[in-house]
């Protein structure tokens, strides 16, 4: 396991003000050259000094279900920079009336990786609502998932890091299966006890259920496309998609490997220990 020595401080440019300028809605169904110049974009957000205060710009990769979006989640809490997360942002254009919304239902359905050019025009819109707040720094979760993803925000951002989370196969395939969404809420769950036992070298894994409060149980449903058979498709396009993202950032020297040795308990500790943050604030950061 990895651990990062620094936090890398460079002045970001305006990446929502580049990507809306080369993607928009009315250009998805367009042959379009993905490459964004470095010139389009010249204007920086002001850096503070601790990351606690802000302004980090950090990617976290991973399967479909290990666990990106509850650890970038208590990160951005903890360092205080929003979340973003691809996989929430079409799951809003889903439930919306919009445009893409038909299109989507059919690719999400079949277990395929939204386009390039819908995940761009929908995290530029993110984006621009979040510099209208006020709003610095980021933790993308979802993105990139494509070298020419990769390629884009390379052009028009300095990423300082980019965490990496791993989880054996069948305690992947068990979470995506366990998982289950408040209908009133909206609030994620899991109702599978993963006990594996270690064999082969490998150490065991043990995950407690992370079960719903009393007024969200009895509204609990399972995504249409948490079955087996979807299941494992998504997996397969991300292991063939996500190598050259992650060799990408290797060789850059920005990946962090972080292989989750269990369920929060276990490794939300061990998590900040990689990241060098302080261990003081790892009970409050957890809250």
């Amino acid at each position: 396991m990895a651990a990062l020595s620094r936090i890398h401080k460079t002045p970001i440019k305006s990446l929502s003000s580049c990507i809306s300028r080369r993607f928009s809605i009315t250009t998805l169904n367009s042959e379009i050259d993905l490459k964004v110049p470095s010139f389009l974009s010249h204007n920086s957000l002001p850096l503070r000094q601790e990351p606690k205060e802000g302004n980090i710009q950090w990617v976290f990769l991973g399967c479909p279900g290990v666990g990106k979006g509850t650890y970038a989640s208590r990160l951005s809490n903890f360092l205080g920079v929003p979340h973003i997360a691809t996989g929430d942002l079409v799951r809003e254009e889903l439930n919306s009336s919009g445009p893409l919304a038909s299109q989507l239902k059919e690719t999400v359905n079949q277990g395929k990786l939204v386009s390039d050019e819908i995940i761009i025009s929908l995290l530029s819109k993110r984006l621009q609502a979040g510099e209208a707040k006020g709003e610095s720094g980021f933790i993308l979760d979802g993105f990139p998932r494509t070298i020419r993803q990769a390629e884009i925000l390379e052009g028009v951002t300095d990423i300082d890091l980019v965490v990496n989370l791993k989880l054996r196969e069948e305690a992947l395939l068990a979470k995506c299966l366990g998982r289950r969404i408040c209908v009133e809420c909206g609030k994620n769950y899991n109702i599978a006890c993963i006990d594996i036992k270690g064999e082969n070298g490998n150490p065991g894994i043990y995950m407690d259920p992370l079960p719903a409060p009393p007024q969200c149980a009895p509204k609990l449903i399972q995504r249409a496309d948490d079955t087996e058979e979807v299941v494992k498709e998504r997996l397969r396009i991300y292991y063939e998609m996500s190598q050259p993202v992650e060799e990408f950032y290797r060789s850059r020297g920005k990946l962090l490997e972080f292989d989750l040795p269990g369920g929060i308990p276990e490794s939300w500790p061990k998590l900040l220990e990689a990241l060098n943050l302080d261990h003081e604030d790892k009970c409050s950061a957890a809250a």
